[in-house]
């Protein structure tokens, strides 16, 4: 920020030149009749590093003053998007509700068929949230907004129909958007969302909705062999390699792993070969089991092949 520069007020409606600028971040701006008016450089914006950009070296000068744009909406439907100036560079979006009634909202930002949420949730009357940052350069960059507003409505009165609006923002109109947003009180571009609204379809979006949801594919069963071997030589080609927990990681991952599809394709019985060893492995199966409540009974078996090196499971 130089002397000489253009800038705007944030925290009131004035505009002026820059006049001294101090290293405390501090600086004075001379507004209309030459007044003087001394602000920190986070209170101000620049306006020629803003607008100057879209409109060329006259930016901010009209020939005749516009008119200036309601500030505030009828108060059965106040609801906004606001863009509040951080500085000459970045802005903070808000969702505001200046109305007596609470909303459910949903916030997205459109890029051609698919869509990122940026908000969903509850705003309540007299309540501002924000939802996201934005910086000023890239305007003509930003993907459309999608706003949509269901009235929540907690005691038996008319309906109010819920409403969306989709939004793409244009510098040759964003900046003259410029006023002080309720409940915020700082100048915003503001943008009003009483206006031009649609009614929202809501058979029409639960459809979508339904479209837009993946289905969860159906899990084929499938039948294991009625005898499995967990020695970790069938299981795994570098057993030697191998630490003792990732050895039994593994075989207790294919245990599981072949109880469910037996118990998930209707088989009544499963044998797991386990071997003797230090009898770690046999003692953790024969846990697991006892804690599922679809397993009839276990027992050892084949002692004349495997000694106790394998166990029946009986599945109910």
């Amino acid at each position: 920020m130089n002397i000489g520069d253009r800038v705007r007020l944030l925290h009131g409606k004035e505009e002026g030149t820059v006049r001294k600028v101090s290293s405390s971040g501090r600086i004075e701006v001379e507004i209309e009749d030459g007044f003087i008016v001394p602000a920190l450089k986070s209170e101000v914006v620049i306006i020629a590093e803003a607008e100057k950009n879209y409109f060329g070296e006259h930016a901010g000068v009209t020939k005749e003053p516009e008119a200036p744009l309601p500030i505030s909406a009828p108060k059965d439907q106040g609801l906004y998007l606001a863009f509040l100036p951080i500085n000459d560079q970045n802005l903070s979006l808000y969702l505001i509700n200046d109305s007596h009634q609470p909303y459910l909202v949903h916030a997205s930002e459109v890029y051609g068929g698919n869509q990122r949420t940026l908000i969903a949730g509850t705003l309540n009357p007299g309540e501002s949230k924000k939802f996201d940052d934005r910086l000023m350069k890239e305007l003509d960059e930003w993907p459309a907004f999608l706003l949509r507003f269901i009235p929540i409505q907690n005691k038996l009165e008319k309906a109010i129909p819920p409403f969306e609006r989709q939004m793409k923002m244009k510098a040759t109109q964003f900046f003259k958007h410029l006023s002080k947003a309720p409940i915020l009180g700082k100048n915003v571009y503001l943008f009003a969302m009483e206006q031009t609204t649609k009614e929202l379809d809501i058979r029409s979006l639960n459809a979508q909705l339904q479209e837009i949801t993946p289905k969860p594919e159906p899990i084929k069963a499938v039948k294991p062999s009625r005898s499995i071997d967990l020695h970790i030589e069938q299981l795994h080609p570098d057993a030697d390699k191998l630490s003792n927990s990732e050895k039994m990681r593994i075989q207790l991952e294919v245990f599981e792993k072949n109880l469910n599809q037996a118990i998930a394709s209707g088989m009544d019985e499963i044998t797991f070969i386990h071997g003797l060893g230090n009898g770690v492995l046999r003692k953790e199966i024969h846990k697991r089991l006892s804690q599922l409540g679809n397993i009839k009974y276990f027992q050892d078996t084949q002692k004349d092949q495997w000694g106790y090196g394998a166990t029946l499971v009986r599945i109910s």
